[in-house]
């Protein structure tokens, strides 16, 4: 213990790196941590909309097969009967909620007191051309929705009100979405009596009523997966650089390490003084990495409800655990990433303290090829399979955020048999060219070590960055190729449906969103998304690609599947649940390719009852035809262009933020350690005629090279894992260009090479004199 005191006093330079690197990764575990922990016990979602209703009636939502249950896309409301049923015995009101253009939520103006809507200025509507809207009192007087605003209030963050007459919304939304009961809950259930699936809501379950019930919920669970992908890669990169930076130090002391075997030492005996070391580092750093996440974790929690991807209500708890999982998980990171470093410090020799030679020998030892291969095999393998097997899977954020992780292991562990190789194919002019390639060829530890931040970093840019990109220009060919539709009209009303039937040589063609339910093997009840349409013009205006049956046999007792449903042979009956829960039984009339998820299965408008057009397609022999009734083939396609969500681009920037400032700490550690232990070296070329400012030019070339070096092995690994994408969205039928980021693959690599300058100058203007 004495000799490790020592040593961490003389060579606490040479550690601060690992220092900073771990304190960092335990502070970002336990920021995480205490965030994830918030989110498992934060209140449930309040009402909003009829948070002021003493009993909320609602009709079935959900469907339930046995002890399996699913929300039901299409919502049948209250059933007529029970409504009649309950308005006959006890005070009711009748709330509807119906969508209107631009956005608006209409709603009967005798619901707006329990969601807490008071006027602020005007009067509620007494006729059917009033309204009341939620906004500024300047809207008195306007027309909005084709009716006078006679009234304001102010607005909901939950939604954008229009209010009706009752009477007008009776017409414009005939369904009962809930019946608002003035009456105690127990004689209300005697009147419901057993009518299945009616239920009663009170307290905070009158949240079921409102236009999103389970948005917290929804949000918190975005959150979970961020932070827990985030902590994945902290925990990585942690490792990574502190088992780099502990190989690399010992690579440095050979010859203190030599003296020490020489003075008597064991092999076990200096082996446990590098894991003392480690131990002691990892104490100190977890403990100080615990203080900063205890800070950091407010701070997450205000960044994540900035974004909107909490609710505003989330804040962050009294937890311990997080602490205990984030401090021992630092100092395990320490002695693992330590472990190989002190074997190897074991293996060091007598002789090594005479040796003179920095050129690097037996840099690779057996057991590091061993790994490097099983782990490179593992990683093509699993990317073999989810091309072949499973190639929906490659498209999964999960999936394509973790696939990079085994490919970058695995060239970082074969780095030193492709660092030479590499640096001397490179060809640079004047003997500082010359010399900085031979210094980096030679001493292959270094080289790699310095390499390896580069590679994480360019390889997670690459990775991440251009799969997402990927996929979204797969989505958008995969649209412009199944829209063949000239015109598009987005929630068309039935004038406009009319008007478009009207125009002649049109072939016109409606669509509802609705959903169909599969028991699986009897033991999951999966709920596909489908889409209501006109059978007849569906092959018309949609380019669908079928891999087997007919577009032409889809009618009121069929249904068309994709091949991911486990059932899809053409002609075999299914037994399915419609989207308001009926129970069906439907022959498969063709089978499409799954493509990247946007399509589902598509039924006839009967088997979607109650739901209403959101969409009309239509192609007509001449466009001028229909100018102004909807958008061009263009127009809708640049609209509906697919996006980036906003917590995946948060999370990417968390990551390889978490990424980039790893690859600093590592690479300036690394670069200071090697240039402070070639203070020989240098006053070897100045004795040799060498000037200061040749000197520098020197460091700063062989920096550059390295950080090249790694920036090949990074895009090698993004490649890599693009073309896994690639070939999946082939498998998928969705054939689109694969997408590399250059951009950003250049940006990473320029941050690393300045990282790697500004470090080996900053040294060397030191170590030069």
């Amino acid at each position: 213990m004495i000799v490790t005191l020592a040593s961490l006093r003389t060579r606490w330079a040479t550690l601060t790196g690992s220092f900073v690197a771990l304190t960092l990764g335990v502070a970002l575990l336990a920021t995480m941590g205490l965030a994830l922990a918030s989110t498992l016990d934060t209140p449930g979602q309040r009402p909003e909309r009829l948070a002021g209703a003493p009993v909320v009636v609602r009709g079935p939502d959900e469907l339930r097969v046995g002890d399996k249950h699913r929300p039901l896309a299409n919502y049948r409301g209250v059933p007529a009967g029970v409504a009649a049923r309950l308005a006959a015995a006890v005070p009711t009101v009748a709330d509807r909620s119906f969508a209107v253009r631009d956005g608006f939520t209409g709603h009967p103006w005798s619901v707006a007191r329990f969601g807490g809507y008071r006027l602020t200025a005007g009067r509620s509507p007494a006729a059917d051309g009033e309204i009341v809207v939620s906004g500024e009192p300047a809207l008195l007087g306007s027309e909005v929705q084709d009716r006078r605003v006679v009234g304001t209030v102010e607005p909901a963050g939950y939604e954008r009100a229009v209010f009706f007459t009752d009477a007008a919304a009776a017409r414009l939304s005939p369904r009962i979405d809930n019946l608002v009961v003035a009456a105690d809950p127990g004689p209300v259930r005697a009147l419901i009596g057993a009518a299945p699936g009616i239920q009663v809501l009170t307290g905070d379950e009158r949240r079921r009523a409102d236009p999103d019930p389970d948005r917290d919920a929804e949000a918190l669970m975005t959150v979970n997966a961020l932070l827990g992908t985030a902590g994945g890669i902290t925990m990585f990169v942690s490792v990574f650089v502190v088992a780099s930076t502990f190989a690399f130090a010992v690579a440095q002391r050979r010859r203190e390490l030599g003296l020490l075997r020489t003075a008597g030492a064991t092999p076990g005996q200096v082996g446990r003084m590098v894991l003392a070391e480690a131990a002691v580092v990892g104490v100190l750093a977890s403990a100080a990495g615990c203080g900063l996440g205890a800070r950091g974790a407010p701070l997450l929690a205000r960044l994540l409800v900035d974004e909107r991807l909490a609710p505003p209500w989330f804040v962050i708890g009294a937890h311990r655990w997080p602490f205990h999982v984030a401090f021992w998980t630092g100092l395990l990171v320490a002695l693992a990433g330590a472990v190989t470093a002190a074997v190897r410090a074991g293996r060091v020799g007598p002789l090594a303290a005479l040796r003179e030679a920095a050129v690097d020998t037996g840099s690779m030892p057996p057991g590091r090829r061993i790994a490097g291969a099983v782990v490179l095999a593992t990683g093509l393998g699993l990317l073999i399979w989810r091309v072949v097997v499973e190639p929906g899977e490659a498209l999964h954020r999960k999936t394509y955020t973790t696939q990079p992780m085994l490919l970058i292991t695995a060239v970082a562990l074969l780095a030193p048999l492709v660092v030479r190789p590499l640096v001397r194919a490179v060809r640079l002019p004047g003997v500082t060219g010359l010399l900085a390639r031979e210094n980096a060829a030679a001493g292959i530890r270094r080289t790699a070590a310095m390499a390896a931040p580069v590679l994480i970093t360019v390889a997670l840019t690459g990775s991440l960055l251009g799969a997402t990109a990927t996929i979204t220009t797969a989505k958008a060919t995969e649209l412009r190729e199944r829209t063949r539709a000239d015109l598009i009209v987005e929630r068309p009303d039935a004038a406009t449906v009319a008007k478009a039937r009207a125009v002649p040589g049109a072939t016109v063609m409606t669509s509802a969103q609705t959903a169909v339910y599969v028991l699986e093997d009897g033991v999951a009840l999966v709920g596909f998304p489908a889409s209501a349409v006109d059978a007849g013009a569906l092959a018309s205006v949609r380019r669908l690609p079928v891999v087997a049956g007919s577009l032409a046999e889809l009618d009121d007792s069929s249904i068309v599947v994709t091949d991911e449903w486990a059932r899809h042979t053409v002609g075999s009956r299914i037994d399915v649940w419609l989207g308001d829960g009926t129970p069906r039984t439907l022959r498969i009339a063709a089978v499409l390719a799954a493509g990247t998820g946007s399509d589902g299965a598509y039924v006839t408008q009967a088997n979607a009852p109650g739901v209403a057009p959101d969409r009309l397609e239509m192609t007509v022999p001449e466009p001028s035809l229909v100018t102004g009734l909807g958008l061009s083939r263009e127009q809708w396609l640049a609209e509906q262009a697919p996006g980036t969500g906003r917590p995946t681009r948060v999370g990417f920037l968390v990551v390889l933020g978490i990424a980039l400032l790893y690859t600093a700490i590592a690479l300036a550690n690394t670069l200071v350690m090697a240039t402070t232990g070639r203070v020989p070296e240098f006053s070897a070329l100045r004795l040799a005629g060498a000037t200061r400012g040749q000197l520098l030019r020197l460091v700063t070339v062989e920096a550059l090279l390295v950080v090249g070096v790694g920036a090949v092995l990074g895009v090698t690994v993004t490649l890599l894992n693009l073309a896994g994408i690639w070939a999946a969205l082939g498998r998928l039928s969705v054939w689109s260009p694969l997408v590399v980021p250059w951009q950003p693959l250049a940006g990473a690599a320029g941050a690393c090479a300045i990282i790697a300058m500004t470090a080996a100058l900053a040294t060397a203007v030191r170590r030069a004199r």
